[in-house]
């Protein structure tokens, strides 16, 4: 004997998926996979920030020991790459814009402070990390400052890029 619920079950079973379902499933998808890739692009980029600050920071306290680590361009390329990732993240799951973690201030906020941190030390020491032993300039100081500000500049230019989904969200949604 059929139950009422075993009827629904036969029909539903019978009828094909609507396309507002499979569109919502994709989408669901889509972000799973997606979310995946963020995830392993952070751990990517936290990977490069630690061997780029210690790559800095052999350099700066060697005083001219190490050659110049020229990693900061790839290095500021792939916290672009991971932040314009997780923007578009936010951008396709539209519908749920608490869903996404804010991780990427830890890269702003440890650059600031290794920074502020070597320019302590050398203040400390009366310039002594700014010469090497022949007395020559070097530029380790200033490319750790210049890749802190460039980490600085791609988490605003990200926080801009947030403030315009939500003004764009909000509008869309009223």
């Amino acid at each position: 004997m059929l139950t009422c619920g075993d009827l629904k079950n036969r029909l539903w079973v019978r009828l094909p998926p609507s396309p507002l379902l499979i569109k919502s499933h994709m989408e669901e998808q889509t972000y799973k996979i997606e979310s995946k890739i963020n995830r392993i692009l952070f751990w990517i980029s936290v990977f490069i920030t630690i061997v780029t600050m210690m790559m800095m920071a052999m350099e700066f306290f060697s005083r001219g020991g190490f050659p110049t680590t020229k990693i900061g361009n790839f290095y500021v390329g792939v916290l672009l790459i991971y932040s314009f990732h997780k923007e578009a993240l936010r951008w396709l799951e539209e519908k749920d814009k608490k869903r996404g973690e804010r991780k990427g201030e830890i890269f702003v906020y440890s650059w600031l402070i290794l920074t502020t941190i070597l320019y302590l030390i050398n203040f400390l020491k009366k310039d002594f990390y700014m010469t090497d032993a022949d007395g020559n300039q070097t530029r380790a100081l200033m490319e750790i400052t210049t890749t802190a500000l460039e980490a600085g500049a791609v988490f605003i230019f990200t926080r801009l890029i947030k403030v315009i989904f939500n003004i764009s969200y909000e509008k869309n949604h009223r």
